[in-house]
């Protein structure tokens, strides 16, 4: 049974940081983009970052892009999210999700999400 468990999220002031953390299990890790996605209240989820199975490319949405840092530790089966200058606007739900695509087929899981709430 795969497994997505996020962690880290809490309630800080604009402006600070926070580490997110998914662990992996039940999969292959190395063997997935892993990527996250946020969801404020009232709207859809939507893309933050991803990051390839090697660690060798990786994504951003503009709106983070520069303040955000997506990292992944195969050898711990754990993706990372780093978020520095922290504004308002980041608050969310965020979710970690994991993809792969294996000839006509693809798999895609999803964590239950992480509250990051941001005072302004």
């Amino acid at each position: 049974q795969v497994q997505l468990v996020e962690s880290g999220g809490g309630l800080v002031q604009a402006g600070d940081s926070l580490r997110l953390s998914c662990a992996a299990s039940g999969l292959t890790f190395s063997s997935y983009r892993m990527g996250w996605f946020r969801q404020a209240p009232g709207k859809e989820r939507d893309f933050v970052a991803a990051i390839s199975w090697s660690g060798g490319n990786t994504y951003y949405a503009d709106s983070v892009k520069g303040r955000f840092t997506i990292s992944r530790d195969n050898a711990k089966n754990t993706v990372y999210l780093q978020m520095d200058s922290l504004r308002f606007e980041d608050t969310a739900v965020y979710y970690c999700s994991a993809d792969r695509e294996a000839g006509t087929s693809w798999y895609n899981y999803w964590g239950q999400g992480t509250q990051v709430t941001v005072s302004s």
